[in-house]
């Protein structure tokens, strides 16, 4: 018996396709999203600590506006494959182009707050719709 478990064994082209043939949607889009990740040289959310200036991508699942202390505010939940983070825009009822969805890449500094990811007014830059 091998004593390389088989997850660490190089992977040949032949097992790489009956792995994305076998996985779920959801699956190949987590993997999709960790290597876009990758490519545009952010942090994995799944990687932040907090108090940490962190610069992340990934694709927006919901967006709700919820009034945080009588204030209006913008929340959206960012993933990106390896872990979910809150984006928290206060103050503001709505944000063009912020929707489920929509890819984007966000900068500032990760709180934790009820044992979630936070980020609070982040700097953001909306990422285009298709493969371009």
């Amino acid at each position: 018996m091998s004593a390389v478990p088989r997850f660490e064994k190089p992977a040949g082209r032949f097992r790489r396709m009956l792995d994305r043939l076998s996985s779920s949607q959801e699956d190949l889009e987590s993997e999709e999203l960790r290597e876009d990740a990758e490519t545009a040289g952010c942090t994995r959310i799944g990687d932040c600590r907090d108090r940490q200036i962190v610069t992340v991508t990934g694709t927006l699942r919901t967006v709700t506006l919820r009034p945080r202390a009588g204030v209006p505010a913008l929340e959206a939940e960012l993933f990106d494959g390896s872990a979910a983070v809150d984006v928290v825009w206060l103050g503001r009822r709505s944000i063009v182009g912020i929707e489920p969805g929509r890819r984007l890449i966000a900068s500032g500094r990760i709180s934790m707050s009820r044992g979630r990811r936070v980020l609070f007014n982040p700097k953001y830059e909306l990422r285009p719709l298709g493969r371009e």
